[in-house]
């Protein structure tokens, strides 16, 4: 498996990827897939970061793909990253693809000398890379519903709080 910056060659492999990923059991297989869109959305706002959207290759296949875009935490602007969505093919899924991407995506952003990594997801997935939830370490969810669902990871000193706020497709969804 190599891991590499995705490339404009590599969008529709990754919209269909992500379409195979989260497609509900038993919906057509050309429905509108959310995080298919979102990342094609992602990939057209101010908030993209062409070095933080990471491919994952078998053969030359694509197959995973995860992406931080710019996030924000209020009310004072502190630049933060928003992880998500990160997605593997189904047939690929169980054999560590969504790990290595994670922790990829992760050492790219501390060399980028990003600060903190916010993300909604499963929290027993999340937590072997250092997430916690993050109103534990002085970050709000958009959504207070969320709960322990939103998760943050700090990369350098915590230096900040408040609100975390997605890139704007985001918002929209």
């Amino acid at each position: 498996m190599i891991v590499r910056r995705e490339r404009p060659a590599d969008h529709a492999a990754v919209h269909a990827l992500h379409a195979a990923a989260f497609r509900p059991p038993g919906a057509r297989p050309d429905a509108d897939v959310v995080e298919a869109r979102l990342v094609d959305e992602l990939r057209e706002d101010a908030g993209f970061l062409p070095h933080l959207s990471l491919v994952a290759t078998d053969g030359g296949a694509v197959v995973g793909h995860v992406i931080a875009t710019r996030g924000r935490l209020e009310p004072l602007g502190v630049p933060a990253l928003g992880l998500g969505p990160l997605g593997v093919l189904p047939t690929a899924q169980g054999r560590g693809v969504g790990t290595v991407l994670v922790h990829a995506l992760l050492a790219v952003a501390e060399a980028a000398d990003e600060r903190l990594v916010a993300l909604l997801g499963a929290p027993a997935y999340y937590r072997r890379f250092g997430f916690v939830a993050a109103a534990t370490v002085g970050v709000a969810a958009p959504d207070p519903a969320w709960g322990e669902h939103f998760q943050a990871r700090w990369l350098s000193d915590r230096s900040a709080e408040g609100t975390f706020r997605y890139a704007e497709p985001f918002r929209r969804l």
